[in-house]
């Protein structure tokens, strides 16, 4: 049997990232070959990991690939067990390497992925081999990849921390009017990643959600007006709607009226009233589509001017260019988002050890 020096030790542990212990243990087993000792480490990194199987992975990062042109982006979400993992140089390393993957492949599936060539092997032995190497449970979770149709920019955004990232995609009336707005579409997916909308607009909405969500909210702002009448505060204007969706023809027919009996009640002259109710018109939309602002994208007030929506950002600054422009789709992804993280409890996990 072959000597194993220590020289040979900290060569394969270069190569491979596994613990000292591990490499001399591969060594001693392949008589000293080191390849015959990196194929020993992957194999046992396969071990590892369907040992970390049943473990729930709920932390990570996402990673994110978009073209020069911006004619295709991809979004990646990886997960880890632990926020520490997330941070370690390894694990960012193999985000990326993977956002990079996905979008050159061009890949819709997890299965597709592992299957794919990738270095001197399959995607699937270089991600093994990394989770050997970090040392717990990691997943490529989803990925989306978004392309550009004809006269179309497609742009994302990732939060600094990692966990929130958008994709956006317009379509325009020419591709110059597209090039121009890739730096606009990047902002709307920064705006998504902070005000985290779940559809594109209040078309999207199921009329039925809608109608639970009325009921809950206007009884919210009963409460809370409890409070701040209490604390003499001035209480909030109580809607009788929230959602666009809700404010049909009669109904803005009814609010204009009422607004008109306030006018005339106030004893204005009605030769003003032309001036007046377009304005409490608008003010009447806004106060009865809060849904609309919070969760449906074109609808929401836009972060860097929240004097206009998304949608009327988006063509002012189309228009600017001399051209006009619509958001054709967009994804957010959130590190973890719908997973049940896992609660450990140490007195019950030394309290099992022991017995």
């Amino acid at each position: 049997m072959a000597d194993v020096t220590a020289a040979m030790v900290k060569d394969l542990r270069a190569a491979t990232d596994a613990p000292m212990m591990d490499c001399k243990k591969a060594l001693t087993e392949c008589d000293g070959d080191m390849e015959k000792a990196k194929e020993f480490l992957r194999d046992r990194g396969m071990a590892q990991t369907a040992k970390k199987a049943d473990r729930v992975a709920s932390e990570g990062l996402l990673g994110l690939k978009v073209s020069d042109t911006f004619t295709s982006a991809s979004l990646v979400e990886i997960n880890s067990e632990t926020d520490f993992v997330a941070k370690n140089d390894g694990f960012i390393a193999l985000v990326g390497n993977t956002a990079a993957h996905v979008f050159t492949t061009g890949v819709s599936t997890v299965e597709e992925l592992n299957e794919t060539s990738y270095e001197t092997g399959t995607f699937s032995e270089y991600f093994t081999s990394q989770v050997a190497r970090i040392g717990e449970k990691i997943v490529t979770r989803r990925f989306v990849t978004l392309n550009a149709g004809e006269n179309g920019c497609v742009n994302g955004y990732v939060h600094t921390n990692g966990r929130v990232g958008v994709l956006v995609a317009i379509t325009c009336d020419s591709q110059k009017t597209a090039d121009a707005l890739a730096p606009m579409v990047r902002n709307i997916a920064m705006h998504a990643s902070a005000m985290k909308p779940t559809t594109m607009s209040y078309n999207d909405f199921d009329p039925a959600f809608v109608e639970a969500e009325t009921i809950g909210r206007i009884e919210a702002i009963k409460t809370e007006n409890e409070e701040l009448a209490r604390l003499k505060k001035t209480v909030k204007n109580v809607p009788q709607y929230i959602s666009m969706s809700q404010l049909t023809p009669e109904v803005m027919a009814e609010a204009e009226e009422a607004i008109k009996a306030k006018l005339l009640a106030d004893g204005k002259p009605e030769k003003i009233w032309a001036n007046i109710i377009p304005g409490q018109l608008a003010r009447f939309v806004a106060d009865n589509t809060t849904l609309d602002k919070e969760l449906a994208l074109l609808d929401q007030n836009y972060v860097m001017d929240d004097s206009l929506t998304v949608a009327q950002a988006l063509t002012k600054e189309a228009a600017a260019h001399g051209g006009t422009a619509s958001i054709v789709e967009f994804v957010k992804y959130e590190v973890g988002e719908g997973l049940e993280k896992k609660v450990d409890n140490f007195a019950e996990e030394v309290a099992a050890q022991m017995a």
